[in-house]
């Protein structure tokens, strides 16, 4: 019975949206599959693990389909598709309990596993906070906070990022510990105020599926134990974290008056060159502080040694600091700025670091010992 007809083009990119998330050793076999189906003459796949679920529809009708549903492991039919040619109509037909993918010249026969046991995560009918963002908005702010997250630590609450809706302003917030990164988003309307952590995987996830350039919106829905973000005929539904995120504006300085004013791009690069012959495991370097100087100093255990010296706007007291400098080096890619100010107390303090003429990204990186 032929269940499908469509353009590979077509097909292929609902398939890449969903497949990122599925685990290559999941708990049950059926979470490897991917949940194709076609109902109320929409098209879409699903795919999941035991904290996201993915679901990417046709956003027009450019193929025929008759009501059905079946998973199919993931990465064949993934695989399957990116080896068929551009331009390549491609027909689903269903014998046996089997997939059949053909073609003009292929064919491809994959086991199935019934629809009615993929375990879809249906959203409570409960009372929700409902935002709505712009796309492009969301995209550059969770460009800045993301990488601060922290991956599988103990901690599990800072294993995600900080959704926390004010009455004037959504704040995110990540951090590992170590270092910390803030940043609001202008007034929602009606917004109910809350905290809510979002896992990383979600963030990482969303964060490639936002357009850069939309003007598009993403409709946010929040639940007590769920999140559901609504963008480009793709939904995605996630746990939120159970948990209670620290008290991040105590570890936001605010009486730093040693201020360092820096061209962006000459103090990324001099960072990766630095970065070079630093220690792999610890990754720390020096900052020596003097006027209107900066010097930048990395060595390793095989006593080699790095150094960049750069003109700064700077007239504090003189200083002998260390960082990491992955930390540095992940803030400055991430920014796109022509400048950044960075604060600083004595040596055995945090440095913040600030965007000019803005209020609404902060930095913090805690100091090391070299």
């Amino acid at each position: 019975m032929l269940l499908l007809e469509i353009k590979r083009q077509v097909f292929l990119p609902l398939l890449q949206t969903v497949a990122n998330i599925v685990e290559k050793r999941a708990n049950q076999p059926i979470l490897a599959n991917i949940l194709i189906e076609h109902k109320n003459t929409v098209l879409s796949v699903t795919s999941m693990d035991q904290d996201i679920q993915i679901t990417a529809s046709c956003p027009d009708k450019s193929f025929q389909a008759i009501d059905f549903a079946l998973t199919v492991s993931a990465k064949k039919i993934v695989d399957i598709f990116r080896a068929l040619p551009e331009t390549e109509t491609v027909f689903l037909e269903n014998p046996d309990h089997q997939l059949l993918i053909r073609t003009k010249k292929s064919r491809f026969h994959l086991q199935t596993l019934p629809a009615n046991d993929y375990p879809l995560v249906i959203l409570p009918v409960e009372q929700s906070n409902h935002i709505q963002i712009e796309q492009k908005t969301l995209k550059q702010h969770i460009a800045k906070v993301q990488f601060a997250m922290a991956q599988q630590d103990f901690r599990y609450y800072l294993n995600g990022m900080l959704f926390n809706v004010l009455s004037d302003q959504i704040e995110l917030v990540a951090t590992d510990g170590h270092r910390l990164s803030w940043a609001y988003l202008p007034e929602p309307e009606n917004p109910v105020p809350g905290e809510w952590i979002v896992p990383r995987k979600t963030i990482l996830e969303l964060f490639k599926l936002l357009k850069d350039e939309s003007e598009q919106f993403v409709n946010i829905t929040i639940y007590s134990k769920q999140i559901c973000f609504e963008l480009n005929s793709i939904q995605i539904i996630s746990k939120l974290i159970d948990g209670k995120f620290p008290d991040y504006h105590k570890v936001i300085p605010k009486n730093h008056t040693n201020v360092m004013q820096i061209e962006r791009l000459e103090f990324l690069q001099s960072l990766q060159r630095v970065a070079i012959l630093s220690t792999e495991k610890f990754r720390g370097i020096r900052f020596i502080l003097s006027q209107n100087e900066l010097k930048i100093i990395s060595n390793n255990n095989e006593q080699e040694e790095a150094q960049e010296l750069l003109s700064v706007q700077y007239q504090g007291i003189p200083l002998d600091i260390g960082f990491n400098v992955t930390y540095l080096l992940e803030l400055l890619s991430a920014i796109d700025t022509n400048h950044v100010f960075c604060h600083f107390n004595d040596a055995n303090s945090s440095m913040l670091i600030t965007l000019p003429e803005r209020d609404d990204f902060k930095y913090v990186v805690m100091s090391m010992r070299i």
